[in-house]
């Protein structure tokens, strides 16, 4: 991680961390950066946020001070901006939001024409420019870009989604949970158009209301709405819709494990889930684990960070990954988590099968989990203390291979995420206060 980069861009409390000149001074740097191999067009999209518009402006501006035009799509998902960055003649995209945090954040996540994150090496580049070791002369003339309005780019997604999976879905009922955020602008179109019956709730955003008590970190309104309804399953977005949490019609919540668990045997069922493998972070259930395993799946590992899972899945070319948090890629056809794909590929399996989502999660026995966050001065020192890493070895041995604690940084915040999994909630909640008292103690910030 840089200095502002985070593991999902720039991110931080809109005009304190974030403001329209550190936006300006990005998009500077990407209109230079790209101009160099002539006049270049970059597409931006943004989420619902108060904020988005006043970023939005501030980073087309910097783009188009450098020699490079600026598309703008207006509100949509991330994904969005990815499909278009790689499947139309833009030379990057970027997507102005913040994710699953509250309105008062925001951020910037930059694609490439690969559909993935920048290179570190570019975000080095930005930094070094943001900080004033780098001078950069304006354009001049007819060098200077344009801004132009691109909300058809929202359209061509909708329309590549439905082909992607031409299912017809008249004889199901849905009920949609939008966030108030960029859900609201794609997930009613493309199900209307599969004939989907549709209930949605939270679609309205006013720039304030995003991820407010709703969508896929706040879904009790959804689940109150699917508990003993005849609804066949319920989505859950994020705020920027490239997760998804599905709600079965008990109202208990289908996560990533689960959609990576029904997805990797429906796949192996089909044959063609390549090398037998399902790729995952090390923050997935050790449920999950032991259930592929038993399915004679195969699993790979990496650390947090759809980024790193989608790298994972081109070293071998792995068709299924993801995060227990809802980012699920699909890398046939797509390079990065979107929200309505992955609710997409679900239905899909459920009308192949004909099976109910809680048919399809038979067989997979999540672990109680317990996270807990403890602020510190110092991650990095903390990561390689000698008692700490003696504690946390302790504890894993005496879990025995029935449970496991593990001890993360935040990637964005001053964080030690301290995590343990085991049989029961007691076992689970003795442990990770056993390692977070230690933390607090030698690191602990107010």
């Amino acid at each position: 991680m840089g200095k502002y980069f985070g593991t999902d861009g720039i991110r931080g409390k809109a005009n304190i961390d974030l403001d329209a000149n550190r936006a300006f001074q990005v998009g500077r740097y990407l209109g230079y950066y790209y101009s160099q191999q002539g006049k270049q067009k970059i597409v931006i999209g943004k989420d619902t946020r108060l904020s988005s518009s006043m970023l939005e402006n501030a980073l087309a501006a910097g783009i188009t001070s450098q020699g490079c035009d600026a598309y703008l799509v207006g509100y949509c998902s991330t994904p969005v901006v990815c499909y278009l960055a790689v499947n139309e003649d833009f030379i990057c995209g970027a997507m102005i939001s913040a994710s699953h945090n509250p309105y008062y954040d925001n951020g910037i996540k930059i694609f490439s024409k690969e559909g993935i994150k920048l290179p570190s090496e570019i975000e080095d580049k930005i930094e070094e420019f943001i900080d004033g070791k780098v001078s950069l002369d304006y354009v001049y003339d007819d060098k200077i870009g344009s801004i132009y309005t691109y909300q058809e780019g929202l359209n061509n997604y909708i329309d590549w989604i439905v082909k992607e999976f031409p299912l017809d879905l008249s004889d199901m009922k849905l009920a949609l949970d939008c966030a108030n955020g960029s859900s609201s602008f794609t997930a009613e179109k493309a199900l209307s158009r599969l004939g989907a019956q549709l209930t949605i709730i939270n679609n309205e955003p006013n720039g304030t209301n995003i991820n407010t008590a709703c969508g896929s970190t706040h879904p009790e309104a959804l689940q109150d709405l699917m508990k003993g309804s005849d609804f066949d399953l319920g989505l859950t977005f994020d705020g920027d819709a490239d997760r998804q949490i599905l709600v079965n019609n008990d109202g208990e919540l289908v996560n990533g494990d689960y959609m990576l668990y029904i997805c990797g045997k429906h796949y192996r069922d089909l044959g063609i889930l390549n090398n037998n493998t399902v790729v995952t972070t090390v923050m997935a259930n050790l449920g999950l684990y032991k259930a592929l395993e038993k399915e004679n799946i195969r699993v790979l590992q990496t650390q947090v960070g759809d980024k790193y899972v989608y790298e994972k899945m081109c070293e071998e070319e792995d068709i299924v990954g993801g995060e227990q948090s809802g980012h699920i890629i699909f890398k046939k056809h797509a390079t990065t988590g979107d929200g309505l794909l992955t609710a997409l590929a679900l239905l899909q399996i459920m009308k192949e099968t004909g099976k109910s989502i809680q048919e399809l999660q038979e067989g997979l026995k999540i672990y109680p989990q317990l996270l807990v966050n403890v602020k510190v001065t110092d991650k990095n020192s903390v990561l390689n203390d000698e008692d700490v890493l003696k504690a946390i070895e302790e504890v894993n041995n005496n879990l025995e291979g029935n449970g496991r604690l593990l001890v993360r940084p935040s990637g964005t915040e001053p964080l030690l995420r301290v995590m343990a999994e085991a049989e029961t909630d007691e076992i689970c909640e003795r442990e990770v206060n056993k390692i977070a008292d230690i933390i607090r103690e030698k690191y602990g910030a107010e």
